[in-house]
């Protein structure tokens, strides 16, 4: 099955598939109807220490993913249903980061299309 990453502002879409919300925080001024979320996952999310640390810096960016990786590695509960749910439908990963090319839902994505694999 397939799975994509859109901002929580964009609109959902029915070939989105199952919207899992991957942020540790609701996303601002978006009302829970507007958002069409089937699943939030705030364990998915990177920790709130290394979320502050990044601070959606392009220049962290490499050691927030190496950071964010290392975490998804220790295990989340969050990771086993993503898992379960991704083998069986579309899946869109959530997140509401104004960059497109620097937030977490991006590293989540490569860590799902590479968890067989040992990741940089």
């Amino acid at each position: 099955m397939a799975v994509q990453i859109k901002r929580a502002y964009e609109p959902a879409e029915a070939a989105d598939g199952v919207r899992v919300l991957v942020d540790r925080l609701w996303p601002r001024g978006l009302a829970r109807e507007q958002a069409h979320i089937d699943h939030w996952l705030k364990d998915l999310a990177p920790s709130d220490g290394l979320r502050r640390w990044f601070g959606h810096d392009p220049v962290k960016w490499p050691e927030f993913r190496r950071r964010y990786l290392e975490e998804l590695a220790g295990g989340r509960p969050g990771l086993s249903l993503l898992r379960e749910t991704v083998r069986t439908v579309d899946v869109t990963l959530v997140y509401a980061a104004r960059d497109p090319l620097h937030n977490n839902a991006i590293v989540l994505l490569e860590w799902l299309n590479h968890q067989d694999e040992a990741i940089p």
